[in-house]
């Protein structure tokens, strides 16, 4: 057969996030012989997007229900806060959907960082102020000067709604009754909530388990500081989490996530992000804790190498 027939007989594919990008779910044998765990850990791999995290589904997925309700508008700009993983998603999905893309970020953003954000097609506008207050009060008033959609992900039920409609009927599909528990790293809180609402209504043994970083602990009530996490631990408890489907909240430090997702590297080639990897080092101590014997961790994002 020539390579021409051979390309006929390929089907055409709808979407790349529906049809391409599948979030599987792995077991990280190597990880765990590594830690002499006798019962494997899991990882829902979450990061085959155009940007390399979650996001990617949840920007284009927040744009869609707004569309659908009629908030968002052809043509109209959509504005958030971010300078971080959800803005570079964002300014991807609103240049494949004909939105322009509007960032409020701190002004002493590195400049390789504003960079990149530009380069997937946001317009940036500088806030002196790094505070997330304040940042959300410049994203609000530039949403009314321009009549744009402020997608506001922290807050807006869509980021939550997402995960309830897809990470977590993926995760049930796939995983199952092989698990007993889910390791979620929190950020803006939608993943942990949608995915624990879900599961909860299917299984409510299953335990879900909060990880943020040891030296940013806002949820359990410890020190507020810098940490190298990126992101989960905004430094607040966002609007999106909901503490009453969360069972266990565990600090993991950065030093400790590093060398977690260095290893799975190393020894399943997973490339994770250091986020996984502290969903990875929480999922050591739960298992040591003797709270679960099949954890599933949720991976939201992979390393970027050369």
């Amino acid at each position: 057969m020539c390579i021409r027939d051979r390309c006929l007989s390929v089907p055409i594919l709808r979407s790349y996030y529906q049809e391409v990008y599948r979030s599987p779910v792995v077991r990280l044998d190597g990880y765990s012989g590594r830690h002499g765990l006798e019962a494997g850990i899991l990882a829902y791999l979450d990061f085959g997007g155009a940007t390399g995290t979650s996001k990617d589904g949840l920007a284009e997925t927040m744009l869609a229900f707004a569309t659908e309700r009629g908030t968002l508008q052809p043509g109209m700009p959509v504005v958030e806060a971010s300078s971080g993983s959800f803005g570079a998603a964002l300014a991807v999905s609103c240049a494949t959907t004909g939105h322009p893309c509007i960032l409020v970020v701190p002004s002493n953003l590195p400049i390789a960082q504003r960079k990149r954000l530009q380069d997937l097609g946001a317009h940036i506008i500088a806030c002196s102020s790094s505070g997330r207050r304040a940042m959300e009060r410049v994203a609000e008033d530039t949403a009314k000067r321009y009549g744009g959609y402020y997608t506001h992900y922290f807050s807006n039920d869509d980021n939550p709604e997402y995960h309830r409609r897809v990470t977590g009927p993926q995760i049930y599909k796939n995983a199952g009754d092989a698990i007993d528990a889910i390791v979620i790293g929190v950020g803006s809180g939608g993943t942990i909530t949608g995915v624990a609402e879900y599961i909860k209504a299917w299984n409510s043994m299953v335990r879900i388990v909060a990880v943020e970083p040891a030296e940013c602990a806002a949820i359990s009530g410890g020190f507020i500081g810098q940490h190298g996490i990126s992101g989960i631990g905004p430094g607040f408890v966002p609007e999106n989490y909901n503490p009453y489907v969360v069972d266990t909240v565990l600090t993991v430090t950065t030093a400790d996530a590093e060398r977690a997702a260095r290893e799975v590297l190393f020894f399943d080639g997973v490339p994770a992000c250091t986020s996984a990897g502290a969903t990875l080092a929480a999922a050591v101590q739960l298992l040591g804790m003797g709270k679960a014997k099949r954890p599933l961790c949720v991976f939201a994002g992979r390393h970027i190498y050369g």
